[in-house]
């Protein structure tokens, strides 16, 4: 299935039809829609918003992770808090706390260098290149299959980007269906510019993270910088802020219930078309363990490193992130125990099934595909304790940063175009990124304590399910002692000179016969469970090989399915450009009880107990108080701080610019309802609520508690 057929599809699914507002769009797609688009209220020609290099797509860009925003012509770009967070914390240090108490840069000049590796991605072009990645791959199976897909898609980027100035990507589409290439022209000095406080940007903390009422300023801004000629460049006093080509009005008025929004963005990963024996093995095993030993990897960081300590501060963003995904997990297993999709997703294949075998043709082509798939998914599930155990021992730092210098010594052995993806001089910068960010997000009593947990928790798995090698390597073969494996990793601590970065940068620029040499502790554990761990990454390979097979086979089975019952298709997330459309609205998350859209100032106050999370600024409260609203009341009685809307996202979508039907920015998308998180998953139109930061709570903190005047002028503003 090509591009044409989905395009006919989606004007068919809606054609005559009423859906709910289900969907990640491609641009492409989206003229195909125009007629629902204007129903709802978009006022812009939709044919703009399928074009990449005009107003407003040319003003949405990625962060790598998360969305942003052009808002000014001098380069200022707007995202979450928590997409910044990264930034702000290493930017921080116990004596300038900025991510506890703010900043704000007067003059572009004082900009902050944001954390290393960080990136702006501004996307150009999208083209369709299956052809081009599939060449060649047809008769072939396994490794060999997985092995060809990949030269053809390296040598696509490595074409694409023989202009240094751009970072391009092949991206998988329906299961490896169709393959697009994405060329974006690639920022290198990103600088932070203004970030609120502790007390409104991530009010409310963990707490309140995924609920609803919700008042958190989830908002920060960066500058994007490049070199006098207009170039990108790595950073240089001298480089001048980035003129992009447009960027978005921000809107004083606001929305109101009822009103049209759409959030452009780059969702992270869905998973709406994975079959019944995913679904069971995710949600019965994999996210009910994660959940569990990534509380635990928290409390370690907690009991390790005292709060507002050097070592807090390094492990602040890491917190938050696990704490994200604990949370996440929790819901999405509520959720699926309360819901009906395992059981829907089997009657759905049952009937997809009888469909395939009611017709001739059908059955010939699509007849042992879910069986196959089936089978593939069940053998990669088999070591799936071993490969999660040892995944947590290999997240210590000094064990990642090891096996990862090892790994890039070992491929610069190679022609660039022979290496693993991740070690191509293209991906050079960020290795060395991060072995720079390092220094600020480490510390080696937590690192030890992580490490010593999950080496306990693997040499509790049966001596048939762990490797020899690393057995050996933590004197394993007799089963664990937590005193003698404290004293062994004390050893390797005390020898080891990886908690040093220039010590680090040196070893990434080592031939690899004398990294073999290194008498560092941790790279001669990288050295000695090399081959083992090279040997199951081909094993994988070869499965994912079986599966880049399978799985294009049942997805054109199902989109011909659901073409079959007038059924809309859009592909599942995969951190590419989407649009999603929707109405501002509340919902009823339980029985007798509902949520309406809009919280306050007032509202924020109530909450407020001055202790940690809910301590807004004292200037913030007094503003309140003497109800200083100014002009961002939009025609309420107060200033909206967060509102609902049922536009369809996920995570990666966090920092998306919510447009109005003209495309003025109202508010950024940073969070979903705690009902709606399974939406990875499953979509559910009475629960599928997204969570945003009012455009007028943005100014009115940015006017009268921050006093970003400087930052104000330079925006578009609309009252």
């Amino acid at each position: 299935m090509r591009l044409k057929p989905l395009i006919a599809l989606c004007a068919l699914a809606f054609t005559g039809t009423s859906f709910a507002d289900e969907g990640m769009w491609q641009p492409h797609q989206l003229p195909e829609l125009e007629s629902v688009l204007k129903a709802k209220g978009l006022e812009i020609d939709a044919k703009s918003i399928s074009k990449l290099t005009e107003f407003p797509m040319n003003a949405v860009i990625s962060l790598g992770g998360c969305t942003a925003s052009f808002v000014s012509p001098k380069g200022l770009v707007v995202t979450n808090h928590h997409c910044a967070y990264g930034s702000i914390q290493y930017n921080s240090t116990p004596e300038n706390n900025i991510l506890e108490n703010g900043f704000l840069a007067k003059k572009a000049s004082d900009d902050l260098p944001a954390a290393p590796g960080s990136r702006v991605y501004v996307t150009e072009t999208v083209t369709n290149v299956t052809d081009k990645v599939i060449k060649g791959t047809e008769s072939l199976s396994a490794k060999a299959r997985y092995d060809a897909l990949e030269k053809n898609q390296k040598q696509l980027v490595a074409d694409c980007e023989a202009d240094d100035n751009y970072r391009c990507n092949v991206y998988s589409f329906h299961g490896g269906l169709e393959f697009y290439l994405i060329k974006s022209l690639e920022i290198k000095d990103v600088r932070l510019a203004y970030t609120p406080a502790m007390g409104v940007g991530k009010y409310g903390g963990d707490i309140d993270n995924w609920m609803w009422p919700r008042h958190t300023g989830d908002f920060a801004f960066y500058r994007a910088y490049v070199g006098k000629d207009g170039k990108p460049a790595e950073y240089s006093e001298d480089n001048v802020p980035f003129v992009p080509d447009s960027y978005l009005s921000v809107s004083a008025k606001g929305v109101q219930e009822g009103d049209f929004v759409m959030v452009t963005g780059y969702p992270g990963r869905t998973n709406r078309y994975r079959i019944a024996a995913e679904v069971d093995y995710v949600f019965n095993t994999s996210y009910p363990k994660a959940r569990i030993h990534n509380t635990k990897y928290v409390s370690l960081i907690e009991e390790n490193a005292e709060d507002g300590s050097k070592a807090r501060i390094a492990y602040e963003s890491t917190i938050a992130g696990y704490n994200n995904y604990i949370k996440n997990y929790g819901s999405m297993i509520e959720s699926f125990n309360k819901g009906t999709m395992y059981e829907r997703k089997k009657q759905f294949e049952q009937a997809l099934t009888n469909w395939i075998n009611n017709d001739r043709r059908l059955k010939r082509q699509y007849g042992s595909v879910l069986a196959e798939l089936s089978a593939l998914v069940e053998q990669s599930q088999q070591h799936n304790e071993r490969d999660r155990m040892l995944g947590y021992v290999h997240r210590s730092q000094m064990i990642s940063t090891a096996r990862r210098l090892y790994r890039l010594a070992y491929e610069k052995q190679k022609p660039n175009s022979e290496r693993e993806s991740g070690y191509q001089e293209r991906d050079l910068p960020r290795l060395e990124a991060g072995l720079k960010r390092m220094t600020r997000r480490f510390d080696e009593g937590v690192d030890k304590a992580i490490l010593l947990h999950f080496l306990e928790l693997y040499a509790a798995l049966p001596k048939q399910e762990r490797f020899a090698e690393v057995d050996q390597a933590f004197d394993l073969q007799n089963g664990f002692d937590k005193t003698k494996h404290k004293a062994l990793l004390d050893s390797m601590y005390a020898k080891s000179s990886l908690n040093d970065e220039d010590t680090r940068l040196k070893l990434a620029e080592k031939p690899f016969a004398q990294i073999k040499k290194s008498d560092d502790p941790f790279i001669q554990y990288a050295d000695a469970i090399f081959k083992v761990m090279k040997a199951q990454e081909d094993k994988d390979k070869a499965l994912a090989g079986k599966l880049q097979a399978a799985r294009p086979k049942l997805m054109a089975a199902i989109i011909a399915f659901n073409k079959a019952k007038n059924k809309p298709v859009y592909a599942d997330a995969n951190s590419t450009l989407r649009v999603t459309y929707g109405t501002v609205g509340g919902y009823s998350p339980q029985d007798g009880l509902v949520a309406t859209p809009f919280t306050s100032l007032e509202g924020l106050l109530a909450k407020n107990t001055d202790v940690e999370p809910f301590n807004a600024p004292q200037n913030l409260q007094k503003q309140i108080k003497a109800k200083l609203y100014g002009d961002y009341t939009g025609g309420m009685n107060t200033v909206p701080v967060n509102f609902l809307s049922n536009v369809d996202t996920t995570g990666g979508n966090s920092g998306s610019p919510t447009l109005n039907g003209k495309a003025e920015l109202v508010g950024l998308l940073f969070d979903g309802v705690y009902e709606s998180i399974i939406g990875d998953w499953d979509y559910n139109p009475a629960l599928n609520r997204s969570i945003h930061v009012d455009s007028r709570y943005m100014l009115w903190v940015m006017d009268k508690v921050d006093n970003a005047q400087n930052l104000l002028d330079e925006m578009k503003i609309v009252k």
